[in-house]
């Protein structure tokens, strides 16, 4: 059991600053960019980060290496050994961030969650939020050297959605699909960024972007949240998030379990995989 015990899937700066030192305390950097921006997480890792923070990589290490599709989840067995490589043990508490904010940290969050793995929080404002405080960071390659951990996934298949489950989710009135995707690519107005995608959304798919459940790169509280997800999907029903690889449809996923849904699923290849089949439905 772990004895470092998160208040909550979020967590402040105030918190992190006063458990820091803790010695089952594990902080991940996971920050990712779009590719199109031209920067590297890991190398801004290296550049600047919070003190003790380790770099998680999902898009090239901890991903599957065999999908064409990019940054897509690893087997169960390599997702443990990713894990247990960080120094990552069954009684670890995991606080992960981003450089952005909140951008790619709940990709990790969502992860772990999928892997069995309950004891991790996102931290609100990330790098930024941190920097606001005054807080110290470090930089270069003084990490201190982790041993090995003990931690032991269990894959929660029900958390993450394939292509076949999303399409049954089309026309089942009792599930819902929300798309993370800024509004004028998910009405196809726009290209998709990736070639070869097609524009538009799923059928019966409902919208809700991504950036409007945060605001100055930090989670609206749990009323306003709970505001924007019940304006679209009762609680009762069961959630399927999307958006262009799987990264922001898991800012969605944890703005909903602030708000008390519980129901919650992630469609891992996302418009990735949707928009480049075309034994697909497309909506514009």
């Amino acid at each position: 059991m772990p004895s470092l015990i998160l208040p909550s899937p979020l967590v402040s700066v105030d918190w992190l600053k006063s458990h820091i030192e803790h010695s089952d305390l594990v902080l991940l950097d996971s920050s990712w960019f779009m590719p199109n921006v031209n920067r590297d997480g890991q190398l801004e890792w290296f550049q600047e980060r919070i003190p003790g923070a380790l770099f998680f990589d999902f898009d090239r290490e901890v991903c599957n290496h065999h999908s064409e599709l990019p940054h897509m989840m690893p087997s169960e067995a390599d997702f443990q050994q990713s894990a247990q490589d960080l120094g990552i043990s069954q009684s670890s508490t995991i606080v992960v961030y981003d450089s952005l904010g909140i951008f790619s940290s709940p990709r990790v969050w969502w992860m772990f969650k999928s892997m069995g793995f309950k004891q991790i929080a996102v931290l609100d404002g990330g790098l930024p939020a941190w920097k606001a405080n005054g807080l110290a960071t470090e930089s270069g390659n003084k990490i201190k050297p982790v041993e090995k951990g003990d931690f032991i996934a269990d894959y929660q298949s029900a958390l993450i959605c394939d292509a076949d489950k999303v399409l049954s989710a089309t026309q089942n009135p009792e599930q819902a699909i929300i798309d993370a995707r800024p509004s004028a690519r998910f009405l196809g107005e726009v290209p998709e960024p990736r070639a070869g995608v097609r524009s538009g959304h799923m059928p019966n798919a409902k919208n809700l972007p991504a950036a409007d459940i945060l605001k100055d790169q930090k989670m609206l509280d749990a009323y306003q949240l709970a505001r924007l997800f019940e304006a679209i999907a009762p609680k009762k029903q069961h959630i399927i998030f999307s958006c262009g690889s799987g990264v922001t449809a898991c800012i969605l996923a944890l703005g909903a379990a602030l708000a008390g849904y519980e129901d919650l699923c992630v469609y891992d290849g996302s418009w990735s995989e949707w928009g480049s089949r075309d034994d697909l439905p497309v909506v514009k």
